[in-house]
């Protein structure tokens, strides 16, 4: 596993356990942590680019996969 796709893995894992936790109980462990600030706002700007990689590579070994 690549570096990034490691990276972009522990960013998808913290931001789904994060909305598994706002929504069973209601608790927002980004927030609580680190404050309402930029922190943050990185933090689920970082979740959101790991989303986005990992979407881009899913497609990309669909369409290769699709080709053979």
């Amino acid at each position: 596993m690549k570096n990034i796709e490691l990276i972009a893995t522990i960013f998808l894992l913290v931001g789904g356990i994060n909305w598994g936790l706002v929504g069973a109980f209601d608790y927002n462990l980004v927030t609580n942590l680190l404050g309402d600030g930029t922190a943050t706002r990185v933090v689920y700007g970082l979740v959101g680019l790991g989303a986005l990689y990992q979407m881009m590579q899913h497609f990309k070994s669909k369409k290769t996969v699709e080709e053979s």
